[in-house]
């Protein structure tokens, strides 16, 4: 019964997580370590090896489970799975009907998760500045240059979910702002709110499993990766890592989506921009257009405000068990 009660307490902190995933800027990883099952979560994931795959494939299932300690990882991924679904939803609303204040809200979360990453930083160097600049270049240099709309093929989906899983299993980065750079965010809520409605066609089950199959494949290939390259070179990663994330807040403006902003203000206009262009249509409302700009303020603060908060929670538990 014991063991019952702690799975399902696994599953709750995967509902955290998941929840957290959902939204740009707060890490996945974050709430794993503040729950207490970092360590378990990525002693599981690295025990994903050839060791398993041997013992899956001689048909030792028990073996293989107990080896990758399957009770743990099938009842996480259920409550991030549960999470992801239940919000979705309501993220496709939001960006739709309040892309401003949604945007300015995610804004806020990355700027506050990027001061936590510097923050850990002491005893700064002239190096240290070079790498955190060349960071921020990459950053605006890959959302400015890459385009708006970004392949809507498997073969994109399948690299989107490999490269997300990554980042959401590292304290600090958010996977959900890895598909906003890679430019298929409000595509995959999209898809995954209308399978939870019932609108889901065929493509959409199977563009949801192709990107699974990425993460899946994503988070066995990389994850050692990106944890032997924390390891032996955490400073200079955490660095450029803060730089990539504080030059790409150019992609997470509240203002820099014009179309979103008139289609949310002004139902007949996306009608219009099939027809006469999105500029031109742009140009008809542009005198009627409201900024929301307290909206964006309050919202943008809102969401510094919430990684704060979480960021403390971390550093109270961190000192509660040293």
């Amino acid at each position: 019964m014991k063991s019952i009660f702690n799975y399902l307490m696994v599953t709750v902190k995967g509902i955290c997580m998941g929840a957290a995933d959902v939204i740009p800027g707060v890490s996945g990883g974050t709430i794993a370590f503040m729950t207490g099952i970092y360590d378990t979560l990525v002693g599981s994931i690295s025990s994903i090896n050839t060791e398993a795959v041997r013992l899956l494939f001689t048909g030792k299932i028990g073996q293989f489970w107990k080896h990758i300690n399957g009770n743990f990882l099938f009842s996480l991924i259920a409550g991030i799975l549960i999470s992801i679904l239940s919000l979705a939803k309501l993220m496709q609303y939001l960006l739709n009907y309040h892309p401003i204040q949604t945007w300015a809200f995610f804004f806020g979360l990355i700027v506050a998760s990027s001061i936590f990453i510097l923050k850990g930083i002491d005893r700064w160097k002239v190096k240290d500045f070079i790498q955190l600049v060349f960071g921020i270049a990459l950053g605006v240099v890959i959302c400015t240059l890459s385009p708006t709309e970004t392949p809507d093929g498997l073969w994109f989906i399948f690299i989107s979910g490999a490269i997300a899983i990554c980042a959401m299993i590292l304290p600090g980065i958010s996977g959900s702002f890895i598909l906003l750079i890679l430019g298929k965010y409000e595509y995959m809520m999209g898809i995954i709110a209308d399978i939870v409605s019932g609108k889901g066609e065929l493509m959409d089950f199977v563009t949801v499993i192709v990107f699974a199959l990425g993460a899946l494949i994503g988070i066995i290939a990389f994850s050692k990766f990106l944890h032997w390259l924390l390891e032996h070179y955490h400073r200079p990663t955490l660095l450029i890592l803060a730089g990539f994330i504080i030059g790409s807040l150019v992609k997470v403006w509240p203002w820099s989506n014009m179309p979103d902003i008139v289609c949310s203000q002004f139902p007949e206009a996306e009608a219009l921009m099939e027809t006469a262009g999105s500029d031109t249509v742009i140009e008809m409302f542009s005198s009627q257009i409201d900024p929301h700009i307290w909206g964006a303020v309050v919202f943008a603060l809102a969401g510094f405000l919430l990684v704060i908060g979480i960021e403390t929670a971390t550093n109270m538990i961190k000192k509660s068990r040293s």
